[in-house]
């Protein structure tokens, strides 16, 4: 467990800092480096989408080591993407991070969060509550497709 995480609203100057730690959690599972370059566009994050994607960060030792976006209104939102730097993979970052976004959830009148979750992300999702509710197509890779979740509040 790391200790001192703050959790914080992204600031749309850090939106290059966000896209490099997403690309690295997402490669961090082995993915290809073809299979990476397919996905950046729809994983690299642009400082006009911080603010409305009530994007949020954690921090640890003055760095960012995670972030997470909550869209969508009340009733239902989704979990748009949480990505955990490599370094602090099953350090209680993402747990904090996730817990957080569920309560500013709540906290907008939230009673649902969906998440079309990464195959290797699955594992956490259901640990955290989550519940399979279905398939989606991938918006990166034409014929992927992902198991889609959902959490009631």
């Amino acid at each position: 467990m790391l200790s001192d995480v703050t959790v914080r609203p992204a600031r749309p100057a850090e939106a290059e800092v966000l896209t490099e730690l997403v690309m690295r959690s997402k490669a961090h599972w082995g993915y290809s480096e073809e299979f990476m370059e397919r996905c950046r566009a729809e994983l690299t994050i642009h400082a006009d989408e911080v603010v409305p994607a009530r994007m949020t960060v954690a921090e640890a030792a003055g760095r960012v080591v995670a972030v997470a976006t909550l869209e969508g209104e009340p009733p239902e939102a989704e979990l748009g993407s949480l990505f955990v730097d490599p370094d602090t993979i099953g350090k209680g970052v993402g747990r904090r991070l996730l817990q957080h976004m569920l309560e500013l959830a709540r906290g907008a009148g939230v009673r649902t969060v969906v998440l079309d979750a990464d195959p290797n992300a699955e594992p956490f999702y259901e640990a955290m509550g989550f519940v399979r509710v279905g398939v989606v197509p991938s918006g990166s890779i034409p014929g992927r497709t992902l198991n889609r979740y959902a959490f009631d509040l």
